[in-house]
């Protein structure tokens, strides 16, 4: 039996966003306990070049956000930049949560061939097909930004280990 899109999207974006924010807030108590100010994990870096933590969790939201919305053929909707605290990344990740679970799972029926178009209009635009969109663009995307928002916390001292990473299965 073949496996839809949609149970290989949005159930998995579903739990690592809620394993995410289980981390953050992990993170949170972490930095509370040991009256550490929160924009030091909030901000911190493994790398000068890499991005932060809070942005990391943005990203991470955008693609569960972006690839869900492109595989139900639905419109992507925009958030702005700008979370700078633990709160507000929460919300982040509350609102996605409630943007894919709120997409109707026949929407995505058929779009492993639904052609997905990045970036339209630019000199970057790229096509590509709904299944390698989601296996070879957008989970990796995905994965990528919320593991480096665990090792970020992880090599800045918060308790946390694989099966915070992993969240409930």
């Amino acid at each position: 039996m073949a496996i839809s899109m949609h149970a290989a999207s949005v159930p998995v974006f579903q739990q690592l966003l809620g394993a995410l924010s289980g981390v953050l807030a992990k993170a949170e108590a972490h930095a509370t306990e040991r009256k550490i100010e929160p924009v030091a994990l909030l901000q911190a870096r493994l790398f000068p070049d890499m991005f932060p933590l809070s942005r990391q969790v943005q990203i991470a939201c955008d693609f569960a956000t972006s690839v869900s919305a492109r595989l139900a053929g639905e419109a992507v909707p925009a958030y702005e930049i700008g979370d700078q605290t633990f709160a507000e990344l929460q919300q982040r990740i509350s609102a996605t949560l409630a943007f894919i679970g709120g997409l109707d799972t026949a929407r995505f029926e058929g779009s492993e061939a639904r052609e997905i178009v990045l970036r339209p209009g630019t000199p970057k635009e790229r096509k590509i097909g709904g299944q390698a969109y989601l296996l070879s663009y957008g989970l990796p995307q995905f994965f990528f930004h919320v593991t480096t928002a665990y090792d970020l916390l992880r090599h800045n001292g918060v308790e946390i280990g694989k099966k915070d990473f992993m969240g409930a299965y």
